[in-house]
């Protein structure tokens, strides 16, 4: 059934989410625009407030008020840039939806270049990274290091090299917008949908302001979730482990009933103390590897939203959002907006 929201359906949306990125938006704003206009005027600009501590939210309204082609949404907290992103993607009614950093280090003005590949038969068109601009070397190492081991680890295949920059069709977005899970890896999710999926290599720059949002603390919880949301190996290697070591185990009683046999009695604990403390603490990690496992299931089976919308502003007009808009399907959710789209 056609929507109000379907009807004014625009020709391209772009997503970027937003935490604490008052320094760069307006640049990041005009780049954009410029990209869009030059394309198309049927567009829209969808920026997500991840629940910024500084005027990152005052400079979106702004921007909304100066442009008709500005969605703001403000989010009741900060989630974290997967769900902060899957909340734009939420609100994008784009025919084709680019999803995109507002750091600036990957450059809006290859829009153009992707909607070209989509005109040519792409289902998704994602950036590949041929260099990295203002990255140290640790985080260019760990950066490559991740990427192989995932390759390695995950069934599906997930390209090296590539963030959350791509542009997709609608189709797939309101797929990947029926994956429940909380734990999201978005470029893991929307390669494991499939189709003609196309990379645009391209040099990512140093950000435009501010300093990154990703520390070590924050890569390291991303490479978890990315590790255990698409791949199961860790729990296979845990079983072989604990194989491995019952085998040794074994080998170990046999030497000691030996060793018995011909009268032969070792004496002291160090190597007793030393067997313990390594079995003991074989077990602990194996136990560890099952539990992230086990939290995850239990995440997903509270059944949470996965984000709380507080506001979308679009233009002067500031919207409340129903609390289960996370949960909604595609078209329910254009129900739910078409007053708001109306007005612009």
């Amino acid at each position: 059934m056609e929507t109000i929201r379907t009807k004014l359906r625009p020709l391209v949306s772009v997503v970027a989410p937003c935490y604490n990125e008052e320094e760069s938006l307006r640049e990041f704003h005009g780049r954009v625009a410029a990209a869009c206009s030059g394309l198309t005027g049927s567009y829209e600009i969808v920026l997500v407030d991840d629940g910024s501590k500084d005027a990152t939210w005052q400079v979106i309204e702004a921007l909304a008020d100066d442009d008709p082609h500005v969605v703001g949404v403000r989010l009741l907290r900060n989630h974290g840039h997967q769900l902060a992103a899957t909340a734009g993607l939420h609100v994008a009614n784009g025919e084709r939806v680019m999803l995109i950093d507002a750091d600036l280090q990957d450059p809006p003005e290859l829009l153009g270049a992707m909607m070209a590949c989509m005109d040519e038969g792409a289902d998704v068109v994602y950036g590949q990274r041929v260099s990295r601009e203002g990255e140290t070397w640790f985080k260019l190492a760990t950066a490559g290091l991740f990427y192989r081991m995932l390759t390695k680890l995950t069934s599906v295949p997930i390209p090296r090299d590539t963030g959350d920059f791509r542009l997709m069709s609608r189709r797939v977005v309101d797929l990947f917008l029926l994956m429940p899970e909380r734990q999201r890896f978005i470029r893991g999710m929307v390669s494991w949908i499939g189709g003609n999926q196309v990379a645009l290599p391209y040099e990512r720059h140093a950000r435009f302001a501010g300093s990154s949002k990703y520390p070590l603390s924050k890569m390291i919880r991303f490479a978890v979730d990315a590790i255990t949301s698409f791949s199961t190996v860790p729990l296979r290697i845990a079983v072989w482990v604990g194989l491995v070591t019952a085998g040794l185990s074994m080998l170990l009683l046999l030497y000691a009933l030996y060793q018995w046999s011909q009268n032969v009695v070792v004496a002291g604990w160090a190597s007793i103390i030393t067997a313990i403390a390594f079995l003991g603490g074989l077990q602990m990690l194996m136990l560890g590897v099952f539990g992230e496992y086990l939290g995850r299931l239990v995440q997903e089976t509270k059944g949470r939203p996965l984000f709380m919308v507080k506001s979308i502003r679009a233009g002067k007009h500031l919207h409340e959002v129903p609390s289960n808009f996370s949960r909604l399907e595609p078209g329910m959710r254009d129900d739910v907006v078409a007053a708001w789209s109306g007005e612009r």
